[in-house]
């Protein structure tokens, strides 16, 4: 009778170590899916790969899952709020080079202030007659 005994506690230690396993392996799956990670079914597979190469890859999963933030994705300071900055300062830019690239298509008249200058054919802008 104590056999049997035995053998129950040895099966039940059993799947308890084998069910422990397994849910230490889900842990960067479960990190990555709490945090929105785009490479979601690659970590949970590769956790899966991991039990069968002698749990040596499942750190990496672990910072592979951790290092991604929804807001920021795998940047390592700021906030989602130096994207909104940086789309400014990018209109801007495409605003000067713009205009820059619009006066560089008209043709170049000198002023007539300058001695020998020929007249000016092209008509002022609106900015110019506002600054003079």
């Amino acid at each position: 009778m104590l056999e049997y005994v035995a053998l129950i506690i040895m099966l039940c230690v059993g799947l308890i170590l084998f069910y422990a396993i397994i849910a230490i392996h889900d842990i960067p799956y479960e990190i990555a899916k709490k945090r929105g990670h785009p490479h979601l079914e690659a970590i949970h597979y590769a956790g899966w790969i991991s039990m069968f190469t002698l749990h040596t890859i499942w750190p990496f999963l672990w910072i592979w899952a951790t290092i991604y933030h929804a807001d920021r994705g795998y940047g390592f300071s700021g906030t989602g709020g130096d994207i909104g900055k940086l789309r400014e300062k990018l209109g801007l830019i495409e605003q000067r080079i713009a205009a820059l690239e619009t006066a560089k298509s008209r043709p170049v008249v000198a002023s007539s202030e300058t001695a020998g200058a020929p007249k000016r054919t092209v008509p002022p802008d609106a900015s110019e007659v506002d600054n003079k």
